[in-house]
């Protein structure tokens, strides 16, 4: 029986390991938990695991937490007070120092949650119970908090931070419990990155904190950059425990860089470290981009003693103030009422002094009664407020909701647990999404420096989430401060903008904004990536935009046209002149002899086919390009058969001399018409079947001289202007084929042998004019096509009618019966 009874008393509900004791309590009926970093730091210990560890030893007192302490417990002593919000009851609070370490925050989890106090109860009763507080107001930290949240999740205690700012803790799947009231540095750091592309800066360095605070909000700022085309020269991370060769190499980075902006992501401890080895190191000149940790941070400030940071732009939270916290803050009975040990830390931190505590103490001795007003010193600084007003609306929250709890059922135990049912809503300014995170609204704070030395934070805009996109970002009309107290942007960038007419080209193993410029090739503009022109269109010199291209044709009015059509006209003239000689010497015997009709006819296909060499010139038009080369193709082929039937009837007419021929009889005047009748009617056909089927029309060509269009006759069908060309070709070989065989005769009567030289000429010319059609370049091949007609038709000018009018009109004596039937005088 005694045994039974002692063994049911044993106290089996006790925390193992060293209670953690917490450094502000007092009692109520809902008790909620408080976690500060009442200390930045720790001395390190090394642990060999042949003993039990010894407790985390804090140091380096931080006037900071202490001050957002101060602001809870005036928000539940407010509360307390008030008759609208949970009357008759009263909220209690214990708050313990997380030292910011994640190790130290986990285990204070723990005690708030399971509390301090050792409970009887028999051996065979589980140690399960209802949280110990009802709530969670911390930490400061992204890492402690996440250590926080994690550990307390599962038992669906809330925890509420007020600077805990890491977009991870967002993940309701992973921290159920978990709400803020201040915004997510999701968009803290997207807001970082498009303030960073407002002022054109695409070429930035950036350090960051080694925790999840840093490491998170930097991986987004990085996204987020890249996406808005800015590069990063090189991104480092710090913590403050690391090394002092940590922090050289990071001071050697930033030197060695091109880049004149540093976006920092930083704690303000962290930053704070790293601040004292810039000043001495005179790292100035940069400008500075901060987030919220820092920016707004006055102590920081104040330690910049060479204004390395001066001209900073960063975001901030806006401006908040709440009535009759100041003097509450400093106000020295919460500190010395709740816990001795760290109201004496406190006061002679504050005061640089110590209590006395034996005669042979020499520092100066504390009294506890100094003016906590008369110190220079961060403690006394208020311009935090927009964390204090954060602390604030944290507790204030927790309050509504247990208020709407215990007012749902007016039966309920005082004492009844929240956590599953509290929820908040938009409750004393307090709005909570379906992620715990507020609206995130920040105030843009530039650091501008006065005579005094004093650097103001100015607001010099606005960053709202809940605008559209294009209007989050609101510059007020100010003036602001850049790096070395200029007001001028500073620039920072990896490679000039490449002028207009030219184009990137990546420089090798280098981020996309470090780029080398290049000229664009012709034809081409633009400043980024090339871009061609538009067919008609070509790049002007320095390639930023594109001139419509002149267009160029054979004109009467260039020297080559001028100069085409004069010898056009000057053969046409001088081959009517020839006409008029022989129309005057009709009758005699030079121009009778070799059947005078054909001459005729001759000289007049020859006035029209240097004539349509005029149709070539000027600008083509659809009436024009059928005519030329139609008139060239019809004009030849009455010119060559009119030559060949001149050959025809020089050897008919010899073969006609012999005993018994009755050849005169098949080619005569008739059959001569007729012969030349049918080939130019033959030619006619091909003609109009080519203009029938795919006549030739005008033709832009922008590809064949690459500034210029080509105005231009195409063929329409190929096929009809060889056809053309070969069906004279063809007429023109048989020519000079009869014209070979009737050299031999008689010299005086015979003009075979001009008519075989100008067909030579005629072959040779149009020959040679193939190729060189084919090869020359727009408006030179219609000066080719027009230097070929002109060549052949002078060719059958002067080869055949330049001899006889040198009879005619300088050799008259030749010009008789005798002479040309080569019976000379007696």
């Amino acid at each position: 029986m005694v045994a039974s009874v002692s063994h049911a008393e044993e106290p089996v509900c006790r925390q193992r390991g060293d209670p953690e004791n917490p450094l502000l309590s007092k009692n109520g009926d809902i008790i909620l938990g408080g976690m500060f970093s009442f200390h930045t730091s720790w001395k390190e210990r090394k642990d060999t695991y042949m003993y039990k560890p010894l407790p985390l030893q804090c140091t380096s007192l931080n006037f900071r937490d202490l001050q957002f302490a101060q602001a809870m417990l005036f928000a539940i002593e407010e509360i307390n007070k008030s008759t609208n919000i949970l009357p008759g009851i009263s909220l209690g609070y214990t708050i313990y120092d997380d030292c910011d370490s994640v190790a130290r925050s986990t285990g204070v989890t723990l005690a708030l949650a399971n509390g301090s106090e050792i409970v009887f109860a028999p051996s065979k009763t589980t140690c399960t119970r209802p949280a110990y507080v009802q709530a969670i107001i911390g930490a400061t930290s992204s890492s402690t908090t996440i250590a926080v949240a994690t550990v307390i999740g599962p038992f669906f205690v809330p925890v509420i931070s007020y600077f805990a700012t890491c977009a991870c803790l967002s993940d309701k799947t992973k921290y159920p419990s978990f709400l803020r009231t201040i915004p997510s540095d999701y968009y803290q750091s997207r807001a970082l990155a498009h303030l960073v592309k407002y002022f054109g800066w695409t070429w930035v360095g950036a350090i960051r904190t080694n925790n999840d605070y840093g490491n998170n909000g930097m991986a987004t700022f990085t996204e987020t950059a890249q996406q808005l085309g800015i590069c990063l020269e090189y991104s480092v991370s710090f913590f403050r425990t690391d090394p002092y060769a940590k922090i050289q190499k990071i001071i050697h980075i930033i030197k060695a860089s091109t880049s004149k902006v540093i976006v920092a992501f930083l704690a303000r401890a962290d930053l704070n470290v790293l601040l004292h080895e810039f000043l001495y190191h005179n790292l100035s000149g940069y400008q500075w981009v901060g987030s919220e940790s820092w920016i707004f941070d006055s102590q920081t400030a104040a330690l910049d003693i060479h204004h390395i940071l001066d001209g900073a732009i960063g975001l901030s939270i806006p401006k908040a103030h709440v009535s009759g916290l100041r003097n509450f803050i400093l106000n020295k009975k919460p500190l010395n009422s709740s816990n001795n040990e760290l109201f004496t830390e406190f006061w002679e931190t504050l005061f640089s002094c110590k209590f006395k505590k034996s005669s042979a103490d020499i520092q100066r001795e504390c009294t506890g009664h100094e003016d906590v007003t008369g110190v220079q010193n961060s403690f006394i600084d208020m311009s935090l407020m927009p964390i204090f007003n954060n602390i604030y609306k944290a507790v204030y929250a927790v309050a509504h909701a247990l208020h709407n709890i215990l007012s749902c059922n007016k039966t309920c135990n005082k004492n009844v647990q929240c956590a599953k049912s509290l929820s908040f809503n938009e409750l004393n300014e307090v709005y909570f999404n379906e992620n715990g995170d507020p609206a995130a609204n920040y105030e843009i704070i530039n650091w501008q420096p006065k005579e005094n030395g004093i650097v103001e934070f100015v607001t010099v805009g606005l960053y709202d989430t809940s605008l559209a996109a294009e209007k989050q970002l609101n510059l007020q009309n100010k003036s602001l401060i850049w790096a070395r107290n200029s007001k001028q942007v500073p620039v920072s960038i990896c490679s000039e903008k490449c002028p207009p007419g030219t184009r990137k080209v990546l420089q090798k193993g280098r981020p996309v904004c470090c780029y080398d410029c290049i000229s664009c090739a012709e034809g081409e503009i633009n400043s980024v990536t090339c871009v061609k022109c538009l067919p008609e269109f070509w790049s002007n010199e320095k390639r930023d935009t594109c001139i419509k291209k002149e267009a160029v044709f054979l004109s009467y009015e260039e020297i080559m046209g001028a100069l085409l059509t004069a010898a056009s006209l000057f053969g046409a003239c001088v081959t009517i002149g020839v006409i008029l000689i022989f129309f005057k010497y009709r009758k005699t015997p030079i121009v009778r002899a070799n059947n005078s009709e054909l001459s005729f006819l001759l000289l007049f296909s020859l006035i029209l086919c240097f004539l349509c060499s005029l149709t070539f010139i000027g600008q083509p038009s659809d009436w024009s390009c059928m005519l030329r080369h139609v008139a060239f193709g019809i004009t030849f082929v009455v010119c060559i058969s009119c030559l060949l039937g001149k050959t025809m009837v020089v050897l008919m007419a010899f073969r006609a001399t012999r005993p018994g021929s009755n050849v005169k009889k098949w080619f005569g005047q008739t059959q001569q018409r007729l012969c030349v009748t049918a080939f130019t009617l033959m030619q006619v056909i091909i003609c109009t079947m080519w203009l029938t089927t795919s006549p030739p029309f005008p033709f832009k060509n922008c590809n064949e001289i690459k500034d210029k269009i080509t105005l231009e006759c195409a063929l329409g069908s190929a096929v009809g202007f060889w056809a053309v060309l070969g069906y004279i070709g063809l007429l023109a070989i048989l020519c000079f084929i009869f014209a070979f065989l009737a050299r031999k005769l008689p010299d005086n009567f015979n003009e075979a042998k001009f008519i075989t030289f100008s067909m030579l000429i005629f072959c040779a010319v149009w020959i040679t004019f193939i190729p060189a059609y084919v090869s020359s370049p727009g408006k030179f091949s219609v000066a080719v096509e027009i230097f070929a007609i002109l060549a052949s038709s002078f060719g059958l000018l002067i080869c055949i009618f330049i001899p006889k009018c040198y009879i005619i009109l300088i050799k008259p004596e030749k010009n008789t019966k005798k002479h040309i039937m080569g019976k000379k005088a007696p």
